[in-house]
């Protein structure tokens, strides 16, 4: 406890925990890294990945020091999500926890570290009963996600500086958890005119190929300078 600010001695101290909401995309649909949780109450119940922020770190590298000893994995962009601090939403203690979210690319995320955790991938369709309040938590990120992804062009970044548009529609269903027509979702891209395209193609989903596209950040902040607002 931190003694040299004794302004606030008379009020209670409670623990702050955070917990990490890791979305993965494979094979066209969403998925989510969850663990058998390590520690009672509820031990080896599913849980999302959890700890507690210690005294001298701030809540982003609290989330990072859980995210790096559950899967060894460091240099991974989160987002907050919310606070949760219901009265007895932890049944060990009097727990405030902070939720932070990631959509990060299944194959290039390499869990095998975390096999003495059980971490492993689920479908959100398919989702099992977590520990505390731990679903609630994925269901907020869930709906902030969509949100992001349907008013910033944040979804390009997951792709490694190219993608075709078959690719881009089925993460952004993926995310929606719903199909979209394929010509309003072209129509609002080349609306938008954000993307270049490629003169090379993916011949790995189809015998005619996709052409690739990039994402062009120049272009993208003169839009905003001309007040447009980006909506997919």
């Amino acid at each position: 406890m931190n003694t040299l600010a004794p302004y606030y001695q008379n009020n209670a101290y409670f623990l702050i925990a955070v917990d990490c909401i890791i979305f993965g995309f494979r094979e066209k649909e969403l998925h989510l890294l969850i663990t058998r949780r390590p520690v009672e109450p509820l031990k080896n119940e599913w849980s999302l990945m959890g700890g507690f922020m210690e005294e001298n770190e701030s809540l982003t590298q609290a989330a990072e020091k859980v995210l790096y000893r559950y899967t060894q994995q460091e240099n991974i962009y989160m987002e907050q999500v919310g606070a949760y601090g219901e009265v007895d939403r932890d049944s060990g203690d009097r727990v405030i926890s902070v939720a932070f979210y990631a959509l990060v690319q299944i194959e290039k995320f390499n869990t095998l570290l975390a096999r003495k955790f059980d971490a492993r991938w689920i479908n959100v369709k398919e989702l099992p009963q977590l520990v505390f309040d731990h679903n609630v938590m994925v269901r907020n990120a869930l709906t902030l996600l969509q949100y992001k992804v349907s008013t910033e062009p944040v979804i390009f970044h997951f792709f490694d500086d190219k993608f075709t548009l078959p690719a881009l529609q089925d993460l952004y269903e993926a995310i929606y958890q719903m199909p979209l027509d394929k010509r309003n979702f072209r129509k609002k891209l080349a609306t938008m005119d954000l993307l270049d395209k490629l003169e090379i193609k993916d011949k790995g989903s189809s015998k005619r190929g996709a052409f690739y596209y990039s994402f062009n950040n120049e272009r993208y902040e003169a839009f905003l300078k001309e007040g447009k607002r980006f909506s997919l």
